[in-house]
This record gives C-alpha cells, sequence and structure tokens, in this order.
C-alpha cells in the first residue's frame, strides 16, 4: 500500500471559464499586494532603532497593540532579508525598567562566573 495519496490530475482545460487576461490580471494584483505589504514593513522596520548584539540577534524598540515593547530577538537568513525568529523576548516598559535596575547584581554575578 502507497505511503502516500496520489494527487488527481488537474488539466488545464478545467480553468477554461477564466480567460488568459483575468489570469494575468490576478497574478499583478497579487503581485501588487506582496510588494505594498514589503514596503509597509520596510516603512515600520525603518521607524525602529534595531541595535545588533551579535550576527543574528539584535535589540530593537516597537510598538505592538498599542504598548511599547523592548525586543531581543535572533532572526534569520530568508532568501537574503533578515526576518524575526521564534527565539527571542519581548519585554514591557516595566519589566524593562526592573532589567536596568538589576544591571549591577548582573554584572556582579557575571564577574563572579567569568572570572
Amino acid at each position: 500500500m502507497p505511503k502516500h495519496k496520489s494527487k488527481a490530475y488537474v488539466s488545464d482545460s478545467d480553468d477554461s471559464d477564466i480567460s488568459d487576461d483575468e489570469k494575468a490580471a490576478a497574478k499583478k494584483r497579487k503581485l501588487e499586494k506582496k510588494k505594498k505589504q514589503k514596503a509597509e514593513r520596510e516603512e515600520e522596520d525603518e521607524g525602529s532603532d534595531m541595535i545588533q548584539l551579535s550576527n543574528k540577534r539584535f535589540v530593537s524598540v516597537r510598538e505592538f497593540k498599542g504598548k511599547c515593547l523592548i525586543d531581543i530577538r535572533e532572526y534569520y537568513d530568508a532568501g537574503g532579508e533578515l526576518k524575526p525568529g521564534k527565539k527571542g523576548i519581548s519585554l514591557t516598559t516595566d519589566q524593562w525598567r526592573k532589567l536596568k535596575g538589576a544591571v549591577d547584581h548582573i554584572d556582579e554575578r557575571v564577574r563572579d562566573l567569568d572570572g
């Protein structure tokens, strides 16, 4: 018994009710929509200053659902474009203030462990 179900063959004649012009127009609309979404993402990225911590690890300050977040995240390469990955954390401004207040203690622990 085969492991995969075979896909039914669909011929080009099944799309006979859609003209080539309609197909081209639909494809053009889809391409324009993608370009618009990419431009919007680039605009958002321009508004946020990304601070590079390592090769693919960045800190940025952004707004999400009306809240200011400090985002510490690993990015991955998606066809020459860096995109945010799952590994990371977004801190609220209160959490950020607590972290900043604990920096001296954290530095002390790092010195103890690092030697």
